[in-house]
């Protein structure tokens, strides 16, 4: 596995990340230990989390499975939302309060019985609490030996900047792929600049670029996939053509469409991490021999061109989701 090192201070993780978020409820809670350890004993350094994830079930669990490879493997969780930390209540709004950043913090390190956590990001930009008041937070945490490294998601340049002068930002973690490009035109400029990296979820597009989602495919009604406008099957079948794109340069590589959109991104730049998830261990071979495809700069510029021209339809989320992208 390739590493790569992000961040001012030289954050060193695989080149491809694990994301533990999954879809759906936690059915199969040793199919998915399994899966986590797998990625651990093939090469992967960082595994992704939250703790609104349950809210704690996910912590909880990638605390158990990841307990017995500690040192081999650093995890990322993320706070910002208004859940009671004593039941785990989750009361369905933004909470970015110095206070409970701090009490999020302790019960993410019991969850996953860890000194220190590698990686904190603030979930979603909190409009109600300045983000100076959230990096000097961290940074106390920090300066605790409680976090090691402090990171944003769905955060606009403005509030990367901002933060980044308080308490310096290792990663951003936020939606980009064949199919989202919108951090094309400010965030990828800043974060380089910066010297910060970004940790791409969704890197699959939800399961599309993978090419095995038809339009005739229902989601569960806990799936967000299930109101999401760009998974209608309307939106399915005119996005289809992008997959078939990427099918054809695939025929040519001997890549699946879904190698084709990690190995793009770790083209892209050198400071991004793609970060993707799955319950299936066929998955998690597939997506991670993307680490032993090359593309040529010709190959790379056929599958850009590809994404930049092509109309995706639909919009990324529902109307009603808290995304907070851009603040």
């Amino acid at each position: 596995m390739q590493m790569r090192k992000i961040g001012p201070q030289g954050f060193n993780v695989s080149c491809l990340a694990l994301g533990a978020m999954g879809y759906g409820e936690l059915k199969d809670r040793d199919g998915l230990i399994a899966v986590l350890r797998a990625a651990v004993d093939r090469g992967v350094t960082l595994i992704d989390t939250a703790e609104v994830y349950g809210p704690w079930v996910n912590e909880t669990l990638v605390g158990e499975a990841l307990a017995p490879l500690r040192g081999r493997v650093r995890i990322a969780t993320k706070f910002g939302w208004d859940i009671d930390q004593t039941t785990g209540e989750f009361r369905g709004a933004l909470n970015s309060r110095p206070a409970q950043i701090r009490s999020a913090v302790e019960g993410s390190l019991r969850r996953l019985r860890v000194d220190r956590i590698d990686l904190i990001y603030q979930h979603r930009v909190d409009p109600d609490v300045p983000i100076e008041d959230v990096a000097g937070t961290v940074r106390d945490l920090i300066d605790q030996g409680k976090v090691a490294h402090f990171g944003l998601s769905e955060a606009g340049a403005a509030t990367i900047a901002r933060a980044h002068a308080v308490q310096p930002v290792t990663a951003l973690q936020s939606e980009y792929s064949l199919w989202t490009r919108e951090p094309d035109a400010e965030i990828l400029p800043l974060l380089q600049r910066l010297g910060i990296g970004l940790i791409s979820y969704s890197p699959l597009g939800k399961g599309f670029l993978t090419g095995k989602i038809d339009p005739a495919q229902a989601f569960e009604a806990r799936d967000i996939r299930s109101r999401t406008p760009r998974f209608s099957p309307e939106a399915r079948l005119a996005n289809q053509a992008l997959i078939d794109g990427l099918a054809r340069i695939g025929a040519r590589l001997g890549a699946t469409p879904a190698q084709l959109a990690l190995a793009w991104l770790l083209a892209k730049a050198p400071f991004i991490v793609p970060l993707f998830g799955t319950r299936s261990l066929t998955r998690l071979e597939e997506n991670l021999g993307t680490a032993r495809l090359t593309l040529s700069p010709a190959d790379f510029a056929d599958i850009d061109a590809l994404s930049a021209a092509f109309p995706v339809q639909g919009a990324r989320y529902p109307d009603d989701f808290l995304a907070y992208s851009g603040r």
